[in-house]
């Protein structure tokens, strides 16, 4: 996928059409519009989407749809602003999941290999290790830089555990031991 920004929004580029998305939330939430229109091809993707919705609604029993849609302010072709159904990505894995399309193919058979690749990390969790390494290799990391980056993920493990067990405050106890650690450590702050 082509990705280009525009503003504070960003809009990818799918098959030579957009996909309008927003950060909401500190999430990306994607227009549900563009991306019915983009996988069924059809020219009302406002209806296919009406009927969609009901369908996993009434038919899948997809009970929390209404709760994960949420309406935000997108830029339509002719400029304006307008609220548009919009929902954050496991939602939208979610809806193309029930578009009998061709198009919408190619990500129901990759979400059905995420999904039996992590069935089988949490048979074996060396598994998600390994694909941890493999993702840093991919993304051009030197061997010494992932060995680092995997002890140091198990050393703040191993500490946040600790933590809990002295029933240590998640956020802003965490932070302030770790900025202390930090301090001590390399002489300087996280910030």
């Amino acid at each position: 996928m082509d990705k280009e920004i525009k503003s504070e929004n960003r809009v990818i580029a799918f098959d030579d059409k957009t996909i309008r998305r927003i950060l909401h939330n500190e999430e990306w939430f994607f227009s549900v519009i563009d991306i019915v229109g983009i996988l069924t091809q059809t020219s009302s993707p406002r209806r296919y989407w009406s009927d969609l919705k009901r369908q996993l609604h009434e038919k899948e029993g997809f009970s929390q749809l209404y709760e994960k849609i949420v309406q935000l302010k997108l830029p339509s072709p002719d400029g304006k602003t307008y609220q548009t159904d919009c929902a954050d990505t496991e939602t939208i894995f979610r809806i193309i999941q029930s578009i009998p399309s061709p198009k919408a193919e190619p990500f129901k058979i990759w979400l059905a290999q995420v999904g039996y690749e992590r069935i089988k990390e949490i048979e074996d969790p060396e598994r998600a290790s390994q694909r941890a390494r493999e993702i840093y290799q991919a993304k051009g990391y030197s061997s010494a830089w992932i060995e680092k980056r995997m002890r140091g993920i198990q050393i703040r493990e191993e500490l946040t555990n600790e933590w809990k067990k002295r029933n240590v405050g998640e956020k802003q106890e965490y932070a302030i031991l770790t900025a202390e650690i930090c301090k001590a450590t390399f002489g300087m702050t996280p910030n």
